[in-house]
């Protein structure tokens, strides 16, 4: 990498491995953001002019916090929610933009209200975390059957077709090794840790990877497949333990940077970083992983991803595949749905549910689900230090290039996911694959 973070100097400390506890410390803001630069960001540059739709989604939304554990203050002086002291803080500063942008686009315009500044908060995952525990009741019964009907559909481009799935990773993971750099740790990790009483982020993070290589059985001698390099921390680790690795990855930039860790570190003799699709990969492996790599493909290509698994893993072998999950019930209805999170930060992903993985497993594989250890609070305190992080380097984030909208962006997606892990709406897993079993 080319910058190193220097970051917060006790934020992998300050929690010791506790990864129940609640939101950070508010941070307060001392101004409000510039607005959106058209060309940059031409959606967001113009508010919609939909009143009759602003109407309804006011008083959607005036409906919903009246049983929310949330202070809503407008300007004026009016304060609305059912919170107290204490309880999370959100500040509407533009009423009117707001609610059209709800009104226009559903959560989608939330999400980008917060980009625009009409919505702020000291504390954001709190005041998701709220919304989040609460948010299939948001919505009046009568108006959930409209659902289908109002929610953005995903655009034709996104499809994780083996070109689209090079451009979806692209968007994201291309941005900037140096971005990267600046919040995570220093082997540039960027899954959930797996916390100890007394972790730190990096102790963590190795913690996870090591619980992954353990599953899969990886020692001295065996032939690792891994799907999806990230930026080469578990193939360094697999080769410290005398394994041969082969991991794949469609980010030019990630493999770049792998590339020259593993040079530095003295494995490239052991590690070969391939440009290549999943379903491209040739050969047999005594252990195939895969960390967080599922959410990306699709649910149309979760058969070819598991098929590419038990196609590469030699008799006797064993997989270890790491993934966001969410209940099948939340699934079957986001299948469909294009959201903030893909139009600004992961297009064309999926996240599945255990039963999915379950069902693709057994109708496409001779692979079984033989362990599973799931730590969903372990993904919010990792997203809790990381944005902590992200918000300390504002000025070095800027300095690449990265206007204020992109960080507010930023900060709303590590928030947003914070919160999902802290409700329980989200996840974390890893599967333990293997055949003969049933």
């Amino acid at each position: 990498m080319s910058t190193t973070s220097t970051g917060p100097k006790h934020t992998d400390e300050t929690r010791h491995g506790d990864p129940a506890g609640k939101s950070p410390a508010p941070q307060e803001r001392s101004a409000s953001p510039a607005r959106p630069a058209a060309d940059r960001w031409p959606g967001l540059a113009e508010v919609p002019d939909v009143p009759a739709r602003a109407r309804v989604a006011r008083r959607i939304f005036r409906h919903a916090v009246r049983k929310l554990r949330v202070r809503v203050h407008l300007p004026g002086g009016k304060i609305v929610g059912a919170g107290g002291f204490g309880d999370p803080v959100m500040r509407i500063a533009r009423p009117d933009e707001f609610y059209a942008r709800i009104g226009a686009d559903g959560l989608i315009g939330f999400g980008e209200a917060w980009m625009t500044g009409a919505w702020d908060a000291d504390d954001p995952a709190g005041v998701l975390t709220v919304f989040a525990r609460k948010l299939p009741e948001l919505v009046p019964a009568p108006l959930q059957k409209l659902r289908r009907w109002a929610l953005a559909v995903r655009p034709a481009d996104e499809e994780n077709t083996p070109s689209g799935a090079r451009g979806n990773i692209s968007r994201h993971y291309d941005l900037s090794n140096d971005l990267f750099a600046l919040f995570l740790d220093p082997s540039m990790t960027y899954s959930s840790a797996l916390f100890a009483p007394g972790d730190d982020l990096p102790a963590a993070q190795h913690r996870k990877i090591d619980a992954v290589l353990d599953a899969a059985a990886v020692g001295e001698g065996t032939r690792v497949l891994e799907i999806g390099t990230g930026w080469g921390e578990l193939a360094l680790r697999a080769a410290a333990r005398g394994a041969e690795v082969a991991t794949i990855t469609l980010s030019e930039e990630q493999r770049t940077l792998a590339r020259r860790r593993f040079e530095e570190a003295g494995y490239a003799d052991r590690i070969e970083v391939r440009l290549c699709d999943y379903r491209e990969v040739t050969g047999t492996y005594d252990a195939v992983v895969s960390v967080e790599m599922i959410e990306a493909v699709g649910e149309r290509y979760w058969p070819a991803y598991f098929a590419a698994i038990d196609r590469a893993l030699a008799p006797g072998g064993r997989a270890c595949v790491q993934s966001i999950t969410m209940s099948d019930e939340r699934m079957r209805a986001a299948r469909d749905t294009w959201t903030w999170m893909h139009k600004y930060i992961f297009p064309g992903g999926l996240i599945p549910s255990p039963e999915a993985i379950d069902g693709a497993l057994e109708k496409h594989t001779r692979l079984r689900v033989v362990q599973r250890r799931d730590f969903g609070p372990h993904y919010a305190e990792t997203l809790r230090v990381w944005r902590e992080r992200f918000l300390a380097e504002g000025a070095a984030v800027e300095a690449l290039g990265f206007d204020a909208t992109f960080r507010r962006m930023w900060e709303f997606y590590l928030a947003y996911c914070e919160a999902g892990f802290r409700s329980g709406y989200l996840g974390v897993a890893q599967f333990t694959l293997a055949r003969g079993v049933r």
